[in-house]
C-alpha cells in the first residue's frame, strides 16, 4: 500500500482540477492492470474457448475510503472457479479430484505493484510541477 504522504497527495490531485487528473491517471492505471492480467491468463490458462480471456476488463473508476479506486475484473460466470480452483465433478456429482486454481488476478496484482508505485510517483510530480508553475 502507498504511505501516507502519497495517499494526501493523490487526494490534493483529486481536488485540483476537479479530480481530472487523478482519474485520467487511474484509468490508464487500471487499463495497465487489465493487460497484465491478460497476459498471465493467456500464459496459464491453457483450455480457453476465448469466453474467459474476452470477459477481463477494466472497470470505472470509484471513490473507496475517501480515496479514488480502479480495478480489474471478470465477468464470466467461472472465472472464480479458474482463479481459486474447484472440484472435478462428472454429470453424476462423482467427484474425480480436484482443479487447482490459476490465481491469474492475484499474480497479475502482485507483479503490477512496482510499476504503479513507479508511476504513482511520476503522476505526484507531474500535479507537484504543474501546480508550481
Amino acid at each position: 500500500s502507498l504511505d501516507k504522504l502519497s495517499k494526501d497527495l493523490l487526494k490534493m490531485a483529486n481536488t485540483i482540477n476537479n479530480g481530472k487528473d487523478a482519474k485520467e491517471f487511474l484509468k490508464k492505471s487500471g487499463n495497465k492492470l487489465k493487460n497484465k492480467t491478460l497476459n498471465v491468463a493467456k500464459s496459464r490458462v491453457k483450455e480457453s474457448t476465448g469466453n474467459y480471456i474476452k470477459s477481463i476488463k477494466r472497470g470505472k473508476v470509484y471513490d473507496f475510503k475517501e480515496a479514488l479506486a480502479v480495478r480489474a475484473y471478470s465477468t464470466a460466470p467461472h472465472a472464480h472457479l479458474i482463479e481459486y480452483g474447484h472440484i472435478k465433478k462428472d454429470r453424476t456429482g462423482r467427484e474425480h479430484g480436484f482443479q487447482r486454481g490459476y490465481n491469474v488476478f492475484g499474480t497479475a496484482q502482485k507483479e503490477f505493484e512496482e510499476e504503479f508505485y513507479q508511476d504513482t510517483e511520476k503522476f505526484i510530480d507531474e500535479v507537484l510541477m504543474k501546480d508550481f508553475k
